[in-house]
């Protein structure tokens, strides 16, 4: 299995599954994959308490992959760990680029 698991290409944009743990130490976007969940790993050091999480995600991702805080959504998770996230105007090549270069070595 491989990281592309978690990604969709759609005709809005590019579909990621992420699973976040807030309250880290420093800020790791992407932190890993998990093969079992199909999940992209996110590290944030926000607390998901009052959306700071879930902004400082969305603003972390707007910002690895060159698009704007308003093309990145949650659109399942909002108050979960395990959240979909769609990266409207996003290229899936652009993004998968991307992932492959920040994505900690893993063994499929």
């Amino acid at each position: 299995m491989s990281f592309e698991d978690a990604l969709k290409k759609t005709d809005a944009g590019v579909l990621i599954d992420i699973e976040v743990t807030p309250g880290s130490k420093t800020i790791s976007v992407p932190s890993g994959y998990n093969p079992w969940r199909k999940r992209i790993e996110v590290r944030l050091s926000e607390n998901a308490h009052k959306d700071k999480a879930n902004e400082q995600l969305r603003f972390t991702l707007a910002d690895i992959f060159a698009l704007k805080m308003s093309d990145v959504s949650i659109i399942r998770g909002m108050h979960s760990s395990k959240k979909s996230l769609l990266l409207a105007n996003a290229e899936y090549s652009a993004i998968l680029v991307k992932l492959k270069e920040k994505l900690p070595q893993h063994s499929d």
